[in-house]
């Protein structure tokens, strides 16, 4: 005999639906190759997802547990090289940003002792938005435990990109909680990613504006935030206007996109994939956190985009592409069914893999019935679009502005572009011979060409500096006469006014150079002395080491007195005014 209450069996229940036309997606069965690139680890601490922030609060955890029903129904799992369960944080590595009286707070508040905690609880923001609800320390724990731990992944380089839908909670503050947010997952991520990295570029897509993460990095360039949201000046957080740059050494690596309300997707992805590549281009991250808040999808219970999962995803896409290791976080999104569905989307994109639009079979197929059980919802057109082509173009413009104040990436070495022709043609190399000609020096076309000859080598040559006896080449000579003649102007300029120097230097391939005096290789060099009045200047070279002098050349054109040495090499010179 069957009970009247038992005639009614759980399977015929409305919890199990009956899809009839409206498909189910199979679930992929072939495993993702352990070899492939990029590889693609996913997080998710086990029980995140069964926390409650309050019967009438907006934040659900509970979309964690249906994104993560998703993945797994449509068989993403396998291809995702890594799915880890993270570690809590500790206390010490929440202290990392954090202050410890604030974590200490959370640590101890719970919702049986907030009344006789009032004060803290006022001075830590605890009151209206982010309220004190049962292990809610454990809660922020796992959350920012998965984006650490995906940050080290990153680092050690085994993975590509890391997902953790958990994370992304972008409001909380150093020292106060904000916007549904109690600890900054995102910032703790970017501090361990700046051990390894030296450029960390942050992206929100959130509606609202990533002031958190802002205030965190703010004086910072080593990290640029660039923050698409809504601005009005009332929405919230109301920060995030477009004259916000950063200060200090962070200026101009703070990026945001004032946005009004019902942008579609045309507009969304042109602006987006416009800024993203000139930041791109202009910071050279290596490595990039993305916060992939789905309130700004259209249809959000605090949202006002008109924007569907497809543009959503694209976005993600277009940043996976720049093929730099990536952190992918969650972050806001309070219609559930439409987060959920956003997210699994992303996971997929991430993993490079088709899936259908049919969604899988679940136990949470009711909260899918009012759409067919579709991926792709029809999400758009629900809101006015208040924004024109040219507010976007203002704004585009206005950004690569402060891009061209940047200079280059930190940490990158980098050339000064030259501002004229005159500075293109001072850096283009020339030959030396180029260089004397336009000089007008008399080495012009007379270098010789033994770079690397050794002290006192003997070899038959005109240049040969060990030579003896012999007569002189024609251009030797030609070279010696006009030395003496600059020797001797030189020595008429200096009248009345003492000696005047002639500088001689060595250079490291074995020549001499003169400022004033132009000398050939195989003459020695004439040194000016005391000028005497009108008359002729006695010039002077001295040799160690001097063995004999030799009368004075009467056939000098000139008539300088000229001390020469026996044959030395130019190293061997003594210059002695």
């Amino acid at each position: 005999m069957v009970r009247t209450s038992q005639a009614t069996t759980f399977s015929s229940s409305s919890y199990f639906d009956d899809r009839g036309q409206h498909g189910t997606a199979q679930p992929i069965t072939e495993h993702v190759n352990p070899h492939s690139r990029p590889v693609v680890s996913y997080f998710f601490p086990k029980g995140v997802g069964e926390h409650h922030y309050g019967e009438r609060h907006p934040m659900k955890p509970h979309r964690l547990t249906l994104t993560n029903a998703l993945v797994m129904g449509y068989g993403l799992d396998k291809q995702i090289h890594h799915i880890y369960n993270p570690r809590p944080a500790t206390q010490a590595e929440l202290e990392m940003y954090h202050d410890h009286d604030y974590i200490d707070f959370l640590s101890r508040v719970n919702p049986n002792n907030q009344s006789d905690m009032r004060h803290l609880i006022d001075t830590f923001n605890c009151v209206e938005d982010c309220p004190i609800f049962p292990e809610m320390y454990d809660f922020c724990r796992m959350y920012a435990g998965a984006s650490i731990a995906g940050a080290r992944k990153l680092t050690a380089g085994t993975c590509d990109t890391a997902i953790n839908w958990s994370g992304g909670l972008h409001h909380a503050k150093r020292g106060e909680a904000s916007g549904f947010c109690y600890v900054n997952d995102i910032v703790l991520a970017i501090l361990e990613l700046l051990r390894y990295h030296p450029r960390v570029l942050y992206i929100d897509i959130d509606i609202h504006h990533g002031d958190g993460v802002e205030l965190a990095f703010y004086h910072s360039n080593r990290v640029m935030t660039v923050s698409f949201h809504k601005y009005t000046g009332e929405f919230f957080p109301g920060t995030g206007k477009l004259d916000d740059n950063g200060a200090n050494l962070g200026k101009h690596f703070c990026l945001n996109v004032p946005l009004q309300d019902g942008i579609d997707d045309d507009m969304y992805l042109t602006i987006f994939k416009t800024v993203i590549e000139d930041t791109v281009t202009a910071f050279r991250p290596t490595s990039i956190v993305l916060q992939c808040g789905a309130d700004s999808l259209g249809c959000d219970r605090l949202g006002a985009f008109n924007l569907s999962i497809a543009a959503h995803g694209e976005c993600v896409n277009f940043v996976r592409k720049f093929n730099v290791p990536l952190l992918v976080l969650g972050g806001g999104g309070y219609t559930i069914k439409n987060v959920s569905r956003c997210w699994t989307y992303e996971t997929a994109v991430l993993v490079g893999a088709a899936i259908p639009d049919e969604l899988p079979a679940t136990v949470y197929d009711p909260f899918f019935r009012d759409s067919q059980w579709k991926l792709h919802p029809p999400l758009t057109g629900h809101v006015e679009n208040q924004n024109s082509p040219a507010s976007l173009q203002r704004i585009t413009i206005s950004i690569r502005n402060k891009l061209r104040y940047l200079q280059g990436a930190p940490s990158v070495s980098m050339q000064e572009i030259p501002p004229d022709l005159e500075g293109f043609l001072a850096d283009e190399e020339r030959t030396v011979e180029e260089r004397d000609e336009e000089r007008g020096s008399a080495f012009a076309g007379e270098r010789r060409s033994d770079r690397s000859m050794a002290r006192n080598e003997f070899f038959d040559g005109d240049n040969d500096v060990d030579q003896d006896d012999g007569p002189l080449t024609a251009a030797s000579r030609r070279a010696s006469i006009s030395a003496r003649r600059a020797g001797t102007r030189g020595a008429r300029r200096s009248r009345g006014r003492g000696r005047s120097r002639a500088t001689v230097s060595t250079r490291d391939d074995g020549e001499e150079e003169t400022e004033e005096l132009a000398t050939s290789t195989s003459t020695p060099t004439l040194r000016a002395t005391r000028g005497r009045g009108r008359g002729k200047p006695r010039n002077k070279l001295r040799a160690k080491p001097a063995e004999k002098e030799q009368p004075r050349d009467e056939t000098d054109p000139e008539g300088a007195e000229v001390e020469t040495p026996d044959p030395a090499t130019p190293m061997d010179l003594e210059i002695d005014i």
